[in-house]
């Protein structure tokens, strides 16, 4: 259905990475011809039916929240984090720079970053006023046992993000990149370890499309389709770490100070007695909580902020990061604890009041109602993450919680909600060439489906590297 049978490059996922790929390609080798196949929608055509029928309608064939042009990033906070100019380290966002280098890194962030300002991200930079008083929670953390990271955040929010994204969309267009939607890549054609090109699916039927080049930008929500690939065609990958965790809401008034400062404080810890790194992950003041659902119906839990429409709750995620080095499928492990979790709540994700946790039962609906911190997603099925949520993990958690309580007090407040399950799926690792490639010849893997990255602006700027290295 490409309007031609080859073309130079094709482009598998329509997120942050395969967009920014495309861009740069645009700049630097404009006579590529370039296919970009996207599983999901236009970015103006995406809409997500739960915030009209207060509950999750697992959109089929794919939900509209992780599938489409932008990825799930056009649905999420929006927050681009960047990075402060005297670390010679990279403390969020993935492993890019163990491929580009420390400056290398921070150099294409920022040139990154002026393609968002360009298509219209604010100027306004979180976190980088008020130096004395950061320090001050910093030191506050440390005496707690947490380690706090700093960076400079742009927040574009979650209704903006919808606007810049499609303003990329049209461009990519206008310039000659040629877009496959509502397609689904059902597999690569390799012979002799050398990718040929794709086999994919629109509508029940099945089409063929040859490149020499295949760049596989899948998101998070790509990743089990990734390894199955990767298994398939003895594409070398390695286990990486699982994120484990809940999204938790309180009161903005517990994290006035934190939000009005950093916007997004990121706290790392490792409570006793299991010494796992537990870390606050998407952080949103005044933001909302939500769902989104994984191929085989999965359902997680996550959150975002818009820009104009405000809750009076900041939600965040709270991530036990675990290395499972002898399990040959690390994700897997993650995705039964969806499962439990979503058979107990029929298929929903679960809600619970931190203080039953504690007292060991389950929250009812009607205890929801009269709870101070009112939750912001409505169709959570009030019940008992205990019961799927490993002992350990757990523990973890609760522990932290504590922790985090003498930086915020009320950050333990038994009326707080625990909703789960929140996991990220990006455990198991593409092995790549500087240049990204993979032990395939001509297949290159970006963004955060194949372990390199995590999140916006490591992802987008993983396209740029690879499209100034690839020829």
């Amino acid at each position: 259905m490409g309007k031609k049978e080859k073309y130079d490059i094709i482009v598998v996922g329509g997120g942050p990475a395969g967009a920014f790929f495309a861009l740069e390609m645009i700049k630097t080798h404009p006579e590529k011809s370039i296919l970009l196949i996207e599983r999901g929608k236009r970015v103006e055509q995406r809409k997500c039916p739960e915030a009209e029928t207060g509950k999750c309608l697992k959109c089929k064939p794919f939900c509209q929240i992780m599938n489409g042009f932008s990825g799930a990033g056009a649905f999420s906070d929006g927050k681009l984090s960047l990075y402060n100019k005297e670390d010679d380290d990279f403390y969020v966002g993935g492993n890019l720079h163990k491929y580009a280098g420390v400056d290398e890194t921070k150099r294409l962030i920022d040139y990154t970053d002026g393609i968002y300002l360009e298509f219209g991200a604010t100027k306004e930079l979180e976190g980088v006023d008020h130096p004395g008083e950061i320090s001050l929670i910093r030191k506050t953390a440390e005496t707690a046992g947490l380690d706090l990271i700093n960076i400079p955040i742009r927040h574009l929010g979650t209704d903006k993000a919808h606007i810049l994204y499609q303003k990329i969309e049209n461009y990519l267009e206008k310039h000659g990149v040629e877009f496959l939607f509502n397609a689904e890549v059902q597999d690569l054609t390799i012979e002799d370890n050398i990718v040929h090109g794709v086999i994919y699916k629109v509508k029940n039927e099945i089409y063929y499309v040859s490149a020499d080049t295949v760049v596989l930008a899948v998101g998070r929500v790509g990743a089990n389709w990734l390894l199955e690939l990767c298994n398939k065609h003895n594409i070398k990958t390695s286990p990486g770490v699982i994120d484990v965790g809940v999204r938790y809401e309180l009161k903005d008034s517990v994290m006035a100070q934190i939000n009005e400062l950093l916007y997004e404080g990121k706290f790392i810890a490792k409570p006793l007695p299991y010494n796992d790194k537990v870390r606050t992950f998407c952080q949103n003041p005044s933001g909302f909580v939500t769902t989104e659902v994984y191929d085989g119906g999965v359902t997680l839990v996550n959150g975002h902020a818009l820009k104009d429409t405000k809750s009076t709750n900041t939600n965040l995620a709270l991530l036990v990061s675990l290395n499972l080095r002898d399990m040959p499928n690390p994700m897997e492990y993650s995705r039964n604890i969806a499962r439990n979790m979503n058979a107990l709540a029929g298929g929903n994700v679960i809600v619970q009041r931190l203080g039953d946790i504690r007292m060991g039962k389950r929250t009812w609906p009607e205890e929801l109602e009269k709870n101070s911190v009112v939750p912001t997603l409505k169709s959570a099925s009030a019940g008992d993450l205990s019961l799927a949520m490993p002992y350990r993990e757990l523990c973890d958690i609760l522990g932290f919680i504590e922790m985090m309580d003498k930086v915020a007090p009320g950050f333990a407040n038994p009326d707080n909600l625990m909703y789960g399950p929140e996991l990220k799926f990006y455990s198991n690792k593409v092995e790549l060439s500087t240049s990204l490639e993979t032990s395939v010849s001509g297949l290159y893997s970006i963004g955060d489906g194949c372990g390199l990255t995590r999140g916006l602006m490591m992802a987008s700027a993983s396209g740029v590297y690879l499209a100034r290295k690839m020829f």
